[in-house]
């Protein structure tokens, strides 16, 4: 079936059909993991894919779907600092996109640290929100300075909250 992307929605078919297409080779555990770990993506995406494309079960979804998200926050608690270092240092685009992102997540998760402290990060973690979810989450635990024996159980537990969540809209509606 050729889609027809002169429709105002387009870019959700578009998306959908290339993330298919992209991953169709590949098993479809390994195909949900790898999309929960795309930072537009998410769970948001890998959950339904996995049980309405793939026919896994919305356990192995769940399963597969958080712990791609979390293995990339892991990495953006982890390895986000060096790796802006070393990429603003040589390439200088990349110290413009670094200092708006990490503007970008001090405005937009600011005022909830402010409020809520450290549990800002389950939050945001939890939120399966475009734009306002894991990895906004764990953007947030890195420039707050949170530290990862906190930060990364929080992470961790907001993103099996966020699945749940993906997860009951995606089996009830």
């Amino acid at each position: 079936m050729i889609a027809d992307y002169r429709l105002p929605i387009t870019s959700y078919y578009f998306m959908h059909d290339l993330i298919i297409n992209f991953f169709a080779g590949f098993p479809k555990e390994l195909a949900t993991f790898l999309i929960a770990l795309i930072p537009i993506t998410e769970l948001r995406a890998s959950i339904p894919l996995a049980i309405k494309v793939y026919g896994l079960s919305a356990t192995v979804a769940l399963l597969y779907s958080v712990a791609g998200t979390f293995f990339s926050m892991v990495i953006i608690v982890l390895l986000l600092e060096p790796i802006s270092k070393l990429l603003s240092r040589y390439i200088p685009i990349f110290k413009k996109f670094f200092a708006w992102l990490f503007e970008h997540t001090r405005k937009r998760a600011g005022s909830k640290m402010e409020k809520y402290g450290e549990w800002a990060i389950f939050i945001l973690a939890a939120t399966p929100i475009p734009l306002l979810g894991g990895m906004t989450g764990a953007l947030a635990a890195f420039i707050f300075n949170v530290p990862l024996k906190k930060s990364l159980p929080l992470l961790l537990v907001g993103t099996i909250v966020s699945g749940l969540i993906v997860t009951g809209i995606t089996l009830y509606f």
